[in-house]
Formats: C-alpha cells, structure tokens, sequence
C-alpha cells in the first residue's frame, strides 16, 4: 500500500501476519505495521510511542512467555485497520494465563519483581486491551485520536 499523503484516509483492511517466535523480528513487524497506520493518518506519540510500544510489548511476551522462545512456534497477528483505529489481535500457541494473577508493577512490594511491566504498558498505552478465556490471545485496540477523558477521569 502506498503511504497517503494529507488525503482522507482510505476505507479499512484486514490482514494476518504470522511471525516466528524470534525476538529479532518485533522491530521490522512492528515498523511495518507502523507504515500501515501511517496510511490511515495516524501520527505523533499515539503512533510513535502508544502504538510502537504497545505492539513491541505484546509481541515479545507472547514470543517469550505465550511460545516460551520455542522457535517452533508462531505468532499469529489479524490486524483491522481501519480510519478511526487499530485492532490487533495477538495469539501466541502457549497454553495461556490469568492476566488478573500478574502482580502490579507498580506496587512498593512489586518493584522488583521480574514480571508485569510488559502488561502494565500495554494496558496504559492502548484504548482497549482484552485477553480471552484460555489467556493465550490478547485484543489491543488503539483509536488514531486519544480519546476525551472527562474530569471524573472516567
């Protein structure tokens, strides 16, 4: 797809992308996607930090925790993109978690603990964060505008 250049962005697209779990190829998927989402006028800190570290995060996690570094297994990620956001599904072929167990990070007793961080940028980073039953696939959805947050922090 050709970037657009100040047009209106095109109609949406959905497509899958199925990554080994290797470590060194999260940075070319997640600047490919990022192209993608240039085309559809997404920009600034929601493109170069919300959307680059929030991909970045839930691909390794899936490659090293989801597929335990077995480079036999794959990453699978279906991806709709459309005007107003972004929709990625990331499934890994581990046998899944309760994301709710994973301490938080930020917690003074939590600090130096090893895990949670991933997670805990991921769920700040995005719109919508979901993981399903079996914990082996987590939903991210980030709108190209932030959202308005109302002064109740709702």
């Amino acid at each position: 797809m050709a970037p657009n250049r100040g047009g209106p962005p095109p109609e949406g697209c959905a497509f899958v992308m199925e990554l080994p779990s290797d470590l060194r190829v999260i940075e070319a998927a997640v600047g490919y996607l990022a192209d993608r989402l240039r085309a559809y006028q997404f920009d600034g800190s929601r493109l170069n930090l919300n959307f680059r570290v929030g991909m970045a995060e839930a691909l390794a996690n899936a490659m090293i925790y989801g597929n335990g570094s077995d480079p036999e297994k794959r990453v699978r990620l279906e991806v709709e993109l459309g005007p107003d956001e972004v929709s990625v599904q990331v499934h890994d072929q581990g046998p899944g978690f309760d994301p709710d167990r994973v301490p938080d990070p930020t917690l003074p007793e939590n600090l130096d603990l090893g895990g949670g961080r991933g997670i805990f940028l991921i769920r700040t980073l995005m719109d919508e964060v979901r993981y399903n039953d079996a914990g082996n696939c987590v939903s991210l959805v980030l709108r190209r505008h932030e959202p308005l947050r109302r002064a109740s922090g709702e």
